[in-house]
C-alpha cells in the first residue's frame, strides 16, 4: 500500500496524506501530475488517495476506487423514523441505551442503524480485520456528511477496532455487550453489490466456529445475533432460533441468553 494525495493538491492535503502513510505504517508517493494507473504500474501496489472531500482506495488492477458510503443505512433510518420496521433490529432487540459489539462491521451499515436506535446513551464498536479497510471506514464515519447533524452524530458515535473477531471476544470480560452480532456473509453481500465489489480483495474471510461462538455467548449480556444464508447449516449447527424472513437470501439466527 502507499498514499498519495488527488491531481489538484494543496499544502493541506500532502501534510494529510503524510500522516495516513504513518498511521498505515506504508509509504507516500508524491503526485507530481502523474496517474493513479502510471504509480500503480511503477510501484505495483495499491493505493489510499487523499482528496478534497473524501479518501479513495485503489486496489491494484481495479478500474474503479473504493470510498466509504453509509450505503442503505440512512435509506433504513428514514424508514424506522416513519414508524417503520428493520429486521436487523428486531433479531437483535436493541433498544436506547444498550450496547452493541459488530464482529464483522464490513461498512459498518448495521452499526449505523444500531448507533441510530440505542442513542447517545447506548454503544456500537464495530471490529473490521483488515487494517485498511478499518481506517477507511473509520475516517469515514467521522467524515461525512449526510446533510443533517442527527444522522452525522449516528455515524460519530460509533467506536472502530482494527482486530480479529475472535482475538477481540478473547481479551474482554463477560458480559460486557448486551448484543454480539455476526455477520459472515460479507463475502457475499460484496460480490452482489457493483460499488463495493472489489473489496472482496480486502475482506478477511475466517469461519464461524464452536469456540468463535461460546466466545460470543459469554461476552453477551442478552442474545448473539448471526446473519447468514437462508440454506445455511450454521443455524442448526449452533442451536441459533431462526427469523425466517420470506423471499429474503438472508436469515437472522437467535441465542438468547
Amino acid at each position: 500500500m502507499f498514499v498519495t494525495t488527488a491531481g489538484r493538491t494543496s499544502p493541506e492535503m500532502i501534510e494529510e496524506a503524510k500522516k495516513i502513510a504513518r498511521d498505515l505504517c506504508c509509504s507516500y508517493q508524491e503526485r507530481n501530475k502523474k496517474s493513479i494507473q502510471f504509480l500503480q504500474l511503477l510501484l505495483k501496489d495499491d493505493c489510499v488517495v487523499v482528496g478534497k472531500e473524501r479518501l479513495e482506495l485503489f486496489l491494484f488492477g481495479a478500474s474503479d476506487p473504493f470510498f466509504f458510503h453509509p450505503n442503505s443505512s440512512m435509506f433504513r433510518i428514514k424508514r424506522l423514523l416513519k414508524g417503520n420496521s428493520d429486521p436487523f433490529i428486531e433479531a437483535t432487540g436493541l433498544t436506547s441505551g444498550m450496547s452493541l459489539l459488530d464482529c464483522t462491521l464490513g461498512l459498518a451499515s448495521d452499526s449505523i442503524v444500531a448507533s441510530f436506535i440505542v442513542g447517545n446513551k447506548g454503544s456500537v464498536l464495530g471490529i473490521e480485520a483488515n487494517k485498511y479497510l478499518a481506517y477507511l471506514v473509520r475516517k469515514g464515519l467521522l467524515s461525512w456528511s449526510s446533510g443533517l447533524s442527527e444522522m452525522d452524530l449516528v455515524m460519530r458515535r460509533i467506536n472502530v477496532q482494527n482486530s480479529l473477531s475472535l482475538s477481540y471476544l478473547r481479551n474482554i470480560p463477560s458480559n460486557e455487550f448486551d448484543v454480539v452480532y455476526l455477520d459472515p456473509m460479507f463475502e457475499e453481500t460484496i460480490l452482489e453489490s457493483d460499488g463495493i465489489r472489489g473489496l472482496a480483495q480486502l475482506a478477511v474471510y475466517s469461519e464461524v466456529t464452536c469456540t468463535l461462538i461460546e466466545e460470543a455467548k459469554r461476552v453477551a449480556r442478552s442474545r448473539v445475533v448471526l446473519k447468514d444464508h437462508f440454506r445455511s447449516t450454521r443455524f442448526e449447527q449452533f442451536q441459533f432460533i431462526v427469523q425466517k424472513r420470506p423471499s429474503a437470501k438472508f436469515h437472522f439466527g437467535i441465542l438468547t441468553k
